[in-house]
């Protein structure tokens, strides 16, 4: 593996991991169709140089989650002792923690029992891109499932006569729930979601907020609740294959994975940060229709 091509996988796994596009689907699709031979025959293998290298890239950009949000998760963890010394979860970041915690258990466990058998039955480029066109049709239905539950929130409460100012009506007639207002049984449903990204093709990021909506999330708290619960399996996946880069599979490109890692840190930092503000304003629209084109043209191309 080359330092370019280190540098221009660490960008893309920076990107494409907080954006709803599938990183795990980038990392298979853009080297295949960049001609990257060396890097797709071992994708698929039990014993692979890139996916110790892919260990590096996650631990980049778990570290850039933690430094982005570095005030919340000090919060959090503050919210998770002081929940176990007051035996309550009462308080906002109590059960914030609690909801991570929670969010993040099932695809701890389905991750070490499965991920090796889906990935190599499914990380190839024409199931990569089949994926990808499905991770569009989900942002699509997440979208559409945001927008009729806000009209029809509109029209209820209009009826009422009652209307917090600034407020986002939810699918109840009442408003957007706030993350920390979430219910375990809730927290555990969306962050269960995250199963279905060990499908390279499949965004967790946006699988994720799909699920908040349907929660009753709106975009900008599910974005911000997705981001939270990637970070501690991105970094506990990445720190777990730790052996691997420090292995045999990891003689030759150990420098490459640190190079990777960096840029990898710096492209998540900055997309975390776009996306914040992204999601205040605007929709997953984009990221489906991008999904969705990107994926039909590429499952034409490997079909």
């Amino acid at each position: 593996m080359s330092y370019l091509q280190a540098i221009v996988l660490g960008i893309l796994q920076g990107i494409t991991e907080l954006f709803p596009i599938s990183s795990l689907g980038h990392g298979v699709i853009i080297p295949a169709l960049l001609g990257w031979h060396n890097l797709v025959g071992s994708e698929t293998k039990s014993e692979s140089f890139y996916l110790a290298f892919l260990v590096g890239l996650h631990v980049g950009t778990a570290v850039a989650l933690l430094i982005y949000y570095r005030r919340t998760w000090g919060k959090v963890i503050g919210g998770f002792f002081t929940s176990i010394q007051d035996r309550s979860i009462q308080k906002p970041y109590q059960r914030l923690a609690w909801l991570i915690i929670v969010g993040t258990i099932p695809v701890g466990i389905v991750g070490l029992a499965f991920e090796h058998k889906l990935r190599v039955l499914f990380t190839k480029p024409l199931a990569a891109s089949i994926f990808l066109v499905i991770n569009g049709v989900i942002l699509l239905i997440g979208e559409f499932v945001r927008r009729r539950a806000k009209t029809a929130g509109e029209h209820r409460v209009a009826r009422r006569g009652r209307h917090a100012p600034g407020a986002n009506v939810a699918a109840d007639g009442d408003v957007f729930r706030h993350i920390s207002s979430l219910s375990l049984g809730r927290g555990v449903i969306v962050g269960s979601s995250q199963i279905l990204a060990l499908f390279a093709g499949i965004s967790r990021s946006g699988v994720t907020m799909v699920t908040g909506i349907f929660q009753g999330l709106d975009e900008e708290d599910a974005a911000q609740f997705a981001f939270l619960l990637a970070t501690p399996v991105i970094l506990l996946a990445g720190l777990y294959k730790i052996p691997d880069l420090l292995g045999p599979n990891g003689n030759g490109i150990r420098g490459q994975a640190l190079v990777g890692a960096i840029a990898a840190g710096i492209a998540a930092f900055l997309s975390v940060k776009f996306l914040v503000r992204w999601f205040q304003s605007h929709s997953l629209w984009p990221f489906a229709i991008y999904s969705l084109v990107l994926g039909g043209i590429c499952v034409a191309y490997f079909a």
